[in-house]
């Protein structure tokens, strides 16, 4: 009796380890049955894990009598069947291909991630109690979903998502008529595809409530797809982002959704309007429309309709209107349910309603990038449960209200990019303790200024600041010291002045983003710093000085436009490998240019630009394999351009040598560049011909700059077969010979397009420039780089005609032949460009009339045609009375305003309007009395004014004559004096 007591007593501690075996299997999925499954069952498991790769080892324990204790097999616990299988792999599964044996073998990679490929065994039919199949997040390497799987009539839930499968989905999953929740999506990054012939096959799935295609090709099937999709009643939440959907029908003859609370329709490919059906599901909680090229209006929704939604996106689109018709849709609620609300990046306008702040419950307001105009409702401040409103990148104005202050939660403030006016205080900031991201900005320079007390220390805690063009200033902002968070750092034009605080580069280390440019910022840089991972360092436009930093982790970096002096260090290689755009432009560098430099392997843009460095331009150069982009421009860099440079830089795309004394001829195998746009080598002291460029370089090439060398030779017919140059300056050479006439077949001439693009990642730094002298004056050009085609041949020795040609070139903005030796007359068709702004032909030798079409050349801004043989009369009207007699002086044969020579005769009748000359002789009639009869008209009303006024009224004619009688005395005795003077001096000399 008393050993069965102590026995009792002892039971539970010895089930202890039992239980301590147990619960690691309940924690993996793995029930604790007490019934062994199955042996058929058990051999089908083993013979799918004979089909697949397990390279981790992931399926080890898939050995023992039962197979219910497996990884990822659960059991029914009365009979034992197998009913759950989940190898959802835990882990990122790449495209692995066939190199699982390799990656074994590398003594690298001493982790694999727990990953499936291969076969999936048909011995799953063995299954037969089988409602829960999970494949999902493996890598099956393209091969095609089993066909067989349409034979597992008890499954209820299958999810094959991101398991890189391809191929034609199977029609035969159509017979899974238990099925609730099928999940297909497929992976937008993987190099397979998963595609559907037809949709049909989804009508045999009525129990389903959970449907998910994303990413599927559904464009063969996806003809009346709504209606197709439409017979599943019992759906609640359907999933086709991606699918490359093209249809979306405006009217559905009825709408069956009566259980559907989450549609998301994002990434297709629409092209058409919201339809109105849509917001007739009143079931809906989710609608998402995310990039899926719709336009137009929102639809009127009737008010009240969309009182259950708790979630609207429809950003990235092209949608148009204000935003009213949404707002009724989403009022007259007793509560409203919306909780995020997301229309940025799109083109709605209008002033924002209201009635925002009637949403309570709502958290996300992203209305950015849009035209949104007018202030901010001061009801938003009602909005307590709001965590992010981003307002930025519209057209709003006003001050920016304090009610903002009011929303407590608020971890995202974005107000970037808009008119704000008026003051940021305290008020505004004093209670958002959570807030994490700031971002503020005008476009209206310190239109917006932030005003705050000496010792205030906000209570929030802040990761992320950017404000721009806002008076912070003048001294740099103390309480952004007590911002222990802060990993990105924007203060870009907020005329902030002095030195940058010691305690701001101790938090170098934390920071991924420094922006403090354009801002009048004393003192010196530290030589030694280290930033975040691939940091953004940009301090542009200040008045810091130093020798050039060398910090670590800086992966791009402007220094342009400050005090920064000495050389270039020889180990800037070592220090700053991490480097992809260096911007030190506009300093005092001296000295060579070190191989180091090119030594950066990952340098993608260089622009050392305006300094004073010397020496050999390319000597001890290696090669640059990303580098895009090199501005070397203003400096003393000398040498030769070697044959080589394009093999030492195989990816340039724009090249900037102007201005530097680089000598030597041009060899052709420099240009053979097959990814140059841009060639700029003016101003240095080149010489010999233009040489031959391969066709492969020249098709890319887009900007072609070599004036002030000492170029010879004829210009090359091959420029012609360019197919988007639009700017060529060959100006200030010794060229010789006619202008091609195959100038008018160059292609870049006749669009305006967008030829390069710096890469989006530099366009918050800068964007490139090239220097071109236009309208008498040297210009420069970056953002409307591509607005400008031009042709500059001036100062050459050029002969011949004009080829009429050239006029082909419809929208040419500037054409300069000046100082060459150029004969013939103007082309009479040259009024065919309509979109000239600057038309020099100057000092050459040309003849004949101006074309009386020029004066229909509305855009024309800039002419000269001085000091040539140019006669007749000078056309009038339109573009032509706004230029000064300098335009024309040097041609003795020109007459007509603005020059002070009359027309002895009219000449300049219009000889392209042959039928209407009797016409235009009678307007010129016309006009011509309507000129002298307005010459009458004024000496009448001029006359009558004065001497009018003098017969009325006698005291001003009394005193007007006693005027006249002083100054005719005055005369008299001033014309004695002279002459008695000059008698008395020709008395002497004689």
């Amino acid at each position: 009796m008393v050993t069965m007591k102590a026995f009792s007593l002892l039971l539970p501690l010895l089930s202890l380890p039992l239980l301590s075996q147990l619960l690691p299997l309940e924690a993996n999925g793995i029930t604790s049955n007490t019934t062994n499954c199955p042996v058929k069952e058990k051999r089908a498991l083993l013979k799918l894990k004979a089909g697949l790769k397990d390279p981790s080892g992931w399926l080890s324990s898939w050995t023992g009598r039962d197979c219910c204790k497996w990884v990822g097999v659960s059991c029914d616990n009365d009979t034992g069947h197998v009913v759950k299988l989940d190898l959802r792999s835990p882990d990122i599964c790449d495209d692995m291909g066939d190199d699982d044996d390799d990656a074994s073998e590398s003594a690298q990679e001493d982790y694999k991630p727990m990953c499936l490929s291969g076969q999936v065994s048909p011995s799953l039919l063995a299954l037969k109690h089988l409602t829960y199949l999970d494949l999902s997040h493996n890598n099956f390497q393209g091969n095609p979903i089993p066909s067989f799987l349409g034979s597992l009539k008890t499954l209820t839930y299958l999810n094959l998502s991101q398991a890189s499968f391809g191929g034609l989905v199977p029609p035969q999953l159509g017979n899974l008529s238990n099925l609730h929740y099928l999940d297909l999506t497929f992976d937008f990054y993987s190099r397979q595809e998963l595609r559907v012939s037809d949709l049909n096959w989804l009508s045999g799935l009525f129990s389903l409530n959970y449907l998910n295609l994303e990413g599927v090709n559904l464009r063969k099937g996806s003809a009346r797809w709504p209606e197709k999709l439409d017979m599943l009643s019992s759906l609640t939440e359907l999933h086709l982002a991606g699918c490359q959907l093209t249809e979306f029908p405006e009217s559905l003859s009825f709408v069956n959704f009566t259980s559907l609370s989450v549609l998301d329709l994002s990434s297709n490919n629409f092209n058409s309007t919201m339809p109105r059906w849509l917001f007739n599901i009143t079931t809906l909680l989710e609608l998402t429309l995310i990039n899926s090229e719709l336009k137009g209006s929102i639809p009127a929704v009737a008010e009240g309709a969309l009182c259950k939604l708790q979630q609207l996106d429809l950003s990235f689109n092209n949608l148009t209107g204000d935003i009213s018709e949404l707002a009724v849709g989403l009022s007259g609620c007793k509560s409203s349910s919306l909780e995020k609300l997301d229309l940025s990046t799109n083109k709605f306008n209008g002033p924002l309603p209201d009635s925002l702040g009637l949403h309570r419950c709502l958290r996300v307001l992203r209305l950015s990038q849009n035209s949104f105009w007018g202030p901010i409702p001061s009801s938003v401040g009602n909005l307590s449960r709001l965590v992010e409103l981003d307002l930025s990148f519209n057209k709003m104005n006003g001050t920016i209200p304090e009610s903002i202050g009011r929303l407590s939660n608020l971890t995202t403030l974005g107000l970037y990019s808009n008119s704000w006016e008026g003051f940021v205080t305290e008020s505004h900031l004093r209670n958002l303790k959570e807030l994490e991201i700031l971002k503020i900005s005008s476009y209206r320079a310190s239109s917006l200024k932030f005003r705050s007390t000496h010792g205030w220390v906000p209570e929030f805690n802040l990761s992320f600041i950017a404000i721009k063009n806002c008076q912070l200033g003048p001294e740099f902002p103390k309480w952004l010291k007590n911002q222990k968070k802060l990993s990105s750092m924007t203060l870009s034009g907020a005329e902030i002045s002095g030195t940058v605080p010691d305690w701001l580069w101790k938090l170098s280390q934390q920071l991924g983003t420094l922006d403090l440019s354009e801002n009048r910022m004393v003192g010196k840089l530290p030589r030694f710093l280290e930033f975040g991972f691939e940091a953004i360092v940009n301090l542009a436009s200040n008045r810091l000085e130093g020798s050039f930093p060398l910090w670590l982790n800086v992966n791009q970096l402007s220094l342009r436009n400050n005090l920064v002096s000495g050389t270039i260090p020889a180990n800037v290689d070592r220090h700053m490998s991490a480097l992809k755009y260096l911007d030190v432009a506009n300093n005092s560098l001296t000295g060579d240019l070190p191989s180091s430099v090119s030594k950066l392997k990952n340098l993608v843009y260089l622009d050392l630009s305006n300094n004073a460095l010397s020496g050999d331009i390319y000597v001890g150069w290696t090669v640059m394999p990303k580098l895009k982009i090199l501005d070397l421009s203003k400096n003393n860099f000398s040498g030769h351009i070697p044959c080589q440079m394009c093999s030492l830089l195989p990816s340039l795309e724009w090249l900037e040598l102007s201005t530097n004394n680089i000598s030597g001829e041009l060899p052709s195998c420099s240009l053979n560049c097959t990814r140059l746009y841009t060639l700029d080598l003016g101003k240095n002291r080149l010489h010999g011909i233009i040489p031959q460029w391969t066709k492969e370089s020249l098709n890319s090439l887009s900007e072609l700059i070599l004036r002030s060398n000492s170029f010879s030779g004829r210009i090359p017919e091959q420029l012609c077969n360019s197919l988007n140059l639009h700017v060529l300056d060959l100006a200030n050479n010794n060229l010789f010979g006619s202008i091609p006439r195959c100038f008018g077949n160059m292609l870049g001439m006749k669009s305006l397009e967008p030829y390069y693009q710096l890469p989006l990642e530099f366009h918050s730094f800068y964007s490139g420039s090239i220097e071109l002298n236009m309208k008498g004056r040297s210009m420069e050009y970056n953002i409307l780089i591509p607005l400008v085609n031009m042709i500059d041949l001036s100062r050459n020795n050029l002969s011949g005609e004009i080829p009429p040609e050239i006029s082909n070139l419809s929208t040419l903005k500037a054409l300069i032949l000046s100082n060459n030796q150029l004969t013939g007359s103007i082309p009479g068709n040259i009024s065919w460009l309509k979109q000239l702004e600057t038309l020099d032909l100057s000092f050459n030798h040309l003849s004949g009339q101006i074309p009386p079409g020029m004066s229909s050349m509305t855009f024309l801004n800039g002419l000269n045609l001085s000091y040539n043989n140019l006669e007749g009369e000078i056309p009038g009207g339109n573009q032509f009375t706004t230029f000064g007699p300098s335009s024309f002086e040097g041609n003795p044969g020109l007459c007509g305003l603005p020059l002070w020579r009359n027309c002895s005769t009219p000449t300049g009748l219009d000889t392209q309007d042959h039928d209407g000359k009797d016409k235009g002789n009678e307007e010129d009639d016309h006009g011509e009395l309507w000129f002298y009869a307005s010459i009458v008209l004024g000496f009448l009303v001029g006359f009558w004014s004065v001497c009018g006024t003098l017969v009325i009224k006698r005291s001003w004619r009394q005193a007007y004559f006693r005027f006249a009688e002083k100054m005719k005395d005055k005369l008299y005795l001033a014309v004695q004096l002279k002459t008695a003077r000059l008698r008395r001096n020709w008395g002497n000399r004689a």
